[in-house]
């Protein structure tokens, strides 16, 4: 039986991200500023397919041209690569690790949502419990009762045949 302080309509049933909403700053992991979205967005794309094969056909690129004599802005040991990829490290480095961090506080908060979510559906579970409980033994007073006034038409109606019956000697014996 649902519970009937809960409607349909009511807040808590319409929400059930009620938990997650304290922790709604969280889910940018750099912030909501332009900078930000640019940030997160550049972190992500370092993992892509995309990415590691863009910079495996860049350095390819780089590396056959200044050997092949094609152009000589890099030659061999290619030290304007190295740099390359050393400034990329250092920045790519710093933002991966920031969205590392992020993500694990957004994680424990989604984490704390959620035990708070299974905290409420226990503390509903047991109001509903409690409920039942209260209704069964409601029901079983019921049917006490219910017995007992069948017990009592029972005699009732036995005396009646009784008094019937001896009514019925009565004007039969005169």
């Amino acid at each position: 039986m649902p519970d009937p302080t809960v409607s349909d309509a009511s807040p808590a049933r319409r929400n059930h991200l009620r938990f997650h909403a304290p922790h709604a700053h969280l889910a940018s992991v750099f912030g909501d500023d332009w900078f930000a979205v640019r940030a997160e967005g550049f972190a992500r794309f370092f993992g892509t397919p995309t990415f590691l094969i863009g910079q495996t056909a860049i350095v390819g690129v780089w590396m056959g041209l200044n050997i092949a004599g094609v152009t000589h802005f890099d030659v061999y040991p290619f030290i304007l690569l190295n740099l390359a990829f050393s400034l990329q490290a250092a920045y790519a480095a710093p933002l991966i690790l920031l969205a590392q961090t992020r993500q694990a506080d957004r994680d424990k908060a989604h984490a704390d949502a959620d035990a708070q979510h299974r905290e409420a559906l226990a503390q509903a579970s047991v109001e509903r419990q409690e409920l039942a409980a209260r209704e069964s033994a409601q029901m079983l007073a019921l049917l006490e009762q219910n017995t007992q006034l069948t017990e009592a038409t029972r005699e009732l109606s036995q005396r009646i045949k009784e008094l019937i019956d001896e009514i019925h000697r009565q004007v039969v014996a005169r």
